[in-house]
């Protein structure tokens, strides 16, 4: 099981200084987003950690379920208290991917890559999804709680997530230390908010274009289909269809075709 002490040593290891922020390992939790959500309310500071050895209702966006065996896999929420708009949570998800292909890419061999809006993809199997939830208070952004889920030393999924799903294990990844890779992608996530806050989503652009998943694949999102032409500078997902040139698609499902 996860321990608080190693959670605590990671994070200041990789951050290079003490961490301050609170860190709650928990053995079971119906979602660490839910628990990340009541702590934020209650005026828990940037950078607080919920770590989980199991969820019972980890959830993804649109509420879909995330398989969540004990033990096996990373289950994160990160309390974070940017000064942006509301609409930038979504464009934001998309750094959260970011942060979290670079810690795949150190631990395994391949790229891993950002399948918009929130799931991390490789060899075309999603490795982490990531739900990020912004909480309102009255017309401000009072924060947002960056929650993932990712596979780590899982080797056998159930149907359909066996066509769908990989880990860390399956993709040949010697460092599967859980305590290690939650250190990186959380101090990688407090260093990008802050970024992101300064300057939106330019400084990201490049590596977003070179981890698209979609670009050049023919997709669906709701009635809109055509070719993934790339994420422009909102974080909209570029769609050329045959009757209507460019559509940019703000949020929705994406359904690979053919």
């Amino acid at each position: 099981m996860l321990a608080d002490g190693a959670v605590l040593r990671a994070l200041e290891r990789v951050s290079g200084r003490s961490w301050s922020a609170p860190i709650r390992v928990l053995a079971e939790t119906g979602s660490t987003n839910d628990d990340a959500k009541a702590l934020a309310r209650e005026g828990a500071p940037q950078a607080t950690l919920v770590v989980a050895d199991a969820q019972t209702a980890g959830r993804g966006r649109s509420g879909a379920r995330w398989h969540s065996p004990a033990g096996e896999n990373l289950y994160l929420s990160l309390v974070l208290r940017p000064s942006i708009a509301a609409a930038a949570v979504a464009p934001f998800t998309l750094v959260a991917g970011l942060v979290v292909a670079g810690a795949v890419d150190e631990r395994t061999s391949r790229a891993a890559l950002v399948k918009w809006p929130n799931d991390v993809h490789v060899d075309g199997k999603k490795v982490s999804g990531i739900l990020v939830e912004g909480q309102v208070r009255g017309d401000t952004l009072s924060s947002i709680v960056v929650g993932l889920g990712v596979n780590v030393t899982t080797t056998s999924f159930p149907p359909p997530l066996d066509m769908t799903a990989t880990s860390l294990a399956m993709l040949g990844a010697r460092d599967r230390d859980r305590a290690s890779l939650a250190a990186a992608i959380a101090v990688g996530l407090v260093d990008a908010v802050e970024r992101f806050a300064r300057e939106g989503l330019a400084p990201f652009a490049r590596e977003l274009a070179a981890r698209d998943a979609l670009i050049g694949r023919r997709v669906r999102v709701g009635d809109v289909e055509g070719l993934a032409m790339g994420i422009d500078a909102e974080g909209r997902l570029l769609v050329s269809t045959d009757a209507d040139g460019t559509t940019p698609i703000v949020a929705g499902h994406v359904e690979l075709v053919g």
